[in-house]
């Protein structure tokens, strides 16, 4: 009898199983608590974060691609190796030994058959199988692990007892096939075949359990490489976001540091690059604000101070005026009727001029910076009774004030705000006009509110503008339109506001707000 003629390289698979051999893909602890330290170790801007993410991406990529390939490669290259190894010495042995087998070998015989080949070649175990005459089988098994019929799959039984028909292509009955299994958990590898005539039949199996275990710890391996590649590359991004950012962030604190009035800040420039033809581009474009700055700024300066050296040179000749204009007007009643109307009008006029010329002085201060406070505890009703009665206001005046409430401010521009608000509303407004004082926490709020038709709400937002006069709504407005501005200027120096609005009832509500303390609002300014 002669044993099956099929070559190590035309054995054959019966049925794929699942791999056994793939390791888990979970990071290590240890890298996993490397990268989250690495990513709260800073706070990140969005491009930072693009660009390590990036980084890590392709590095990622590369690297399992790479760890994966390595991988499948060793791993066909392992199990290859050991499975074309035993499965050819499995077939020699048949060749050898069962062949040599007599036609109706006993029990014995096939026992010290499967004990000689198992142990020619240690590593895997045999099963030998014959029929007898009455049909019965008789076994010989051998080898490091127990090994029976039933640990053969019935797929493989099947293949090795397929008889085939020889032609030029095929010149054996049976061939040799093999099969992974995986019983209870531990990877086999279970190869068979049969003597050639219908004789005797042969199986073998072999653990890959140590094949398992050196594939396992290359995949860890593989693992931990990749791991480090993406921390590697995380390095890099850090360095490279470094690198590139840099630059842009010193041009961040430049334009910040531009914005907050800095405007001889520059930038060094070096480098041919891009970032470096934009820092050039930056110091271009800051050294022209400063210069276009420079002229409003010197612009600025001479009309302000034009403004102030006009007012003072006027106030010599409106002195002189007012004393005339005062003269004259106590002699009206004895002038001529028909020159009497011009007297008046002259008076009206140099009073008019004359408080434009202190309005525009009051105006320039502010602009310059110069206007200075002069705190005094002030009995705000008695402030605001004052300057009703200096006023001959009184009759046309409604005050609903709590007596005993004191604020600290400066008490004549408490007036000039005042009489700016009240005199505003009973010329625009119409009598009777309400003014109320309360205390709100540490604000002090002043209410004044006129019985007229109200502000049209296409002035309100232009109601504190300089010069601004609603003459279409307001025929009667004669003023220069600087007192509501003066009025926001005195406010704003205290730390306060003004805002106007129309009430439900009718007329225009002006609510002012100052700080009751105003020293320690100015005090906390200066801290900050």
């Amino acid at each position: 009898m002669r044993a099956a003629a099929a070559r190590q390289g035309r054995g054959r698979a019966v049925l794929a199983h699942p791999d056994p051999y793939r390791p888990g893909r979970r990071l290590p602890p240890g890298l996993t608590a490397v990268i989250r330290a690495l990513l709260a170790g800073r706070r990140w801007t969005s491009l930072r974060l693009r660009l390590l993410m990036v980084f890590c991406l392709v590095a990622l990529t590369a690297a399992v691609s790479a760890s994966g390939i390595a991988y499948w490669l060793n791993r066909e290259a392992v199990l290859t190796r050991v499975q074309d190894a035993a499965l050819g010495d499995f077939r020699q042995e048949m060749q050898n030994r069962a062949a040599a087998l007599p036609a109706d070998p006993t029990a014995e015989e096939l026992q010290r058959t499967a004990e000689l080949m198992a142990g020619s070649s240690p590593g895997y175990s045999v099963l030998l199988v014959q029929v007898g005459k009455d049909d019965r089988q008789i076994f010989g098994a051998a080898g490091p692990d127990s090994f029976g019929l039933a640990n053969v799959p019935k797929s493989l039984q099947n293949a090795v007892n397929d008889r085939q028909k020889t032609t030029a292509a095929n010149d054996s009955e049976y061939h040799v096939y093999w099969q992974r299994t995986k019983p209870h958990g531990n990877p086999y590898l279970v190869g068979g075949t049969r003597i050639v005539g219908g004789g005797l039949t042969g199986y073998m199996s072999k653990s890959l359990a140590q094949e398992r275990d050196d594939l396992n710890a290359l995949g860890w391996s593989l693992t931990i490489a990749t791991g480090l590649a993406l921390l590697g590359s995380a390095l890099l991004a850090q360095a490279a976001a470094r690198t590139v950012l840099k630059p842009v962030q010193r041009l961040g604190d430049a334009a910040r540091r531009l914005g907050e009035g800095e405007l001889d800040h520059r930038l060094d420039v070096s480098g041919t690059d891009e970032l470096a033809d934009l820092s050039h581009t930056f110091n271009k474009t800051a050294e022209a604000l400063e210069k276009k700055v420079a002229d409003m700024s010197a612009r600025e300066e001479a009309s302000r101070r034009f403004v102030a050296d006009m007012s003072h040179e006027l106030r010599t000749p409106l002195t002189a005026l007012t004393a005339v204009a005062e003269v004259l007007e106590e002699e009206v009643d004895d002038l001529d009727p028909m020159i009497a109307p011009a007297v008046a009008l002259v008076v009206s006029e140099t009073r008019r001029l004359n408080n434009l010329v202190e309005n525009l002085m009051e105006v320039t201060r502010f602009d310059a910076g110069t206007a200075k406070l002069v705190l005094d505890d002030v009995n705000v009703a008695d402030q605001v009774t004052a300057c009703i009665d200096a006023r001959a206001w009184l009759d046309a005046v409604e005050l609903d004030a709590e007596r005993g409430i004191v604020a600290r401010l400066d008490p004549r521009r408490l007036d000039v705000i005042l009489a700016n608000l009240i005199g505003n509303a009973l010329k625009h407004g119409g009598s009777p006009v309400r003014v109320s004082v309360t205390v709100e926490g540490e604000w002090l709020v002043i209410a004044v509110q006129d019985n007229g038709p109200g502000i049209p709400e296409e002035v309100l937002p232009h109601v504190f503008d300089r010069f601004y006069k609603a003459s279409a709504s307001r025929p009667k407005s004669d003023g220069s339109g600087l007192g509501l501005s003066i009025a926001m200027e005195n406010a704003h120096i205290h730390g306060g506001d003004i805002t106007a609005a129309n009430v439900a009832g009718g007329g225009a509500l002006f609510t002012l707000r100052l700080p009751v303390d105003v020293g320690k609002v100015i005090a906390g300014d200066e801290d900050a």
